[in-house]
């Protein structure tokens, strides 16, 4: 689902990296729409509808919150992000705080918290980004699946796989890799410090298998003041792919 910026919103939706508003998912969106929840599904940077875009200056995380405030036009919203898509929500919640009405984090951090680990990661991103360059979006797409990240998406059915991994193909290998140098993880500044100031009701969703991120979400619940972690069972790093229903009622349970 989609809608043209300056229509309004209250719940807007922000997806991952290789990803598109499409990777939500018909059980997702289906499940809030139900609720009574239509959200706003924005693809980010370089994704979906926006693959092919090259330009420097759209992969910054003010031109994200530029994009998220075409929807906000009849007060706070309800903004939910996962992976990439939930880091660049934290930020835009943390510089707007009085234009986010309640946040949801799925599988997402608030970056690296030292230079030394920032200039590492920017070193990983910049080798994936010649790789993509290199490669082309097959072979990159081929290698980013096979990540210990993702293996738990493994057990999904065949045509759920199918269709997750023909959504990232869909993707512009170019755009991805601009989108890695932009708006990876070793570009943005930590957010650890300014947990404790962000006043926003935030849910923090986390999968049982990727202990990783259960970790940094129990980190971040100790230093948010208005923060709980929901640890969905038997998912992964992608919840809403793999446990749709979970999700639908961690996040719809959360926004009402």
């Amino acid at each position: 689902m989609s809608r043209e910026p300056g229509a309004g919103a209250d719940l807007v939706l922000l997806h991952g990296f290789t990803g598109s508003s499409a990777a939500w998912g018909a059980d997702v969106v289906d499940g809030l729409s139900s609720a009574g929840r239509s959200p706003v599904l924005v693809d980010l940077p370089g994704h979906g509808r926006h693959a092919g875009v090259v330009a420097p200056w759209r992969f910054t995380v003010e031109a994200v919150a530029a994009d998220i405030l075409r929807y906000v036009t009849r007060g706070p919203v309800d903004l939910v992000g996962y992976s990439m898509g939930g880091r660049l929500a934290l930020d835009f919640a943390v510089t707007y705080p009085h234009r986010v009405r309640r946040l949801v984090l799925e599988s997402a951090s608030p970056g690296l918290e030292t230079d030394e680990e920032r200039a590492r990661r920017r070193a990983d991103d910049e080798e994936l980004a010649k790789r993509l360059e290199e490669e082309g979006i097959e072979s990159f797409v081929d290698h980013w699946e096979d990540l210990p990240l993702f293996e738990s998406q493994k057990a999904l059915p065949g045509d759920v796989r199918a269709a997750h991994r023909a959504g990232r193909l869909r993707n512009h290998a170019p755009s991805l890799a601009a989108a890695l140098r932009g708006l990876g993880t070793g570009s943005l500044p930590s957010r650890w410090n300014a947990l404790g100031h962000c006043p926003v009701p935030t849910l923090i969703l986390a999968g049982e298998l990727d202990t990783r991120y259960v970790s940094v979400g129990e980190r971040m619940q100790a230093r948010m003041p208005s923060a709980r972690l929901v640890v969905v069972r038997g998912a992964g790093h992608t919840v809403h792919l793999e446990k749709p229903a979970a999700w639908v009622e961690a996040v719809v349970g959360f926004l009402a």
